[in-house]
């Protein structure tokens, strides 16, 4: 199935600019222990990231400035990863589990109001 999910994501972030499905439910469908999910969303994010902004280089819809404020967003993010490692160290694995899909079901709430707003 990792094929299958693997074009399903690429087709929907292409359509979308959004990689979380299918890629995350089918890494949690895995089976994988807390650190390891962490680090399989980790490297799927990043790959498709970085397609997602050669795609958007390519078309001519990514310039130089647009880069260097993503670059500078980078320091909250990596300051979100190290508060989420502290808390995912302090967790429970259902508590974990628990937790990353009530976010993941707030992020999809909000982007599903925000365009309906």
């Amino acid at each position: 199935m990792g094929p299958v999910a693997g074009v399903l994501t690429g087709l929907l972030t292409a359509a979308s600019g959004v990689f979380v499905l299918p890629a995350v439910p089918y890494l949690q469908g895995l089976g994988l222990g807390r650190d390891a999910l962490i680090r399989a969303m980790g490297l799927a994010f990043t790959v498709s990231t970085l397609a997602l902004g050669a795609g958007l280089w390519w078309n001519a819809s990514y310039d130089l400035w647009i880069l260097a404020v993503s670059c500078l967003m980078l320091l909250p993010a990596v300051a979100g990863m190290q508060l989420g490692a502290m808390l995912r160290a302090r967790l429970s694995v259902a508590r974990f589990r628990f937790c990353f899909f009530v976010c993941l079901a707030g992020l999809g709430l909000h982007m599903l109001l925000r365009q309906w707003g």
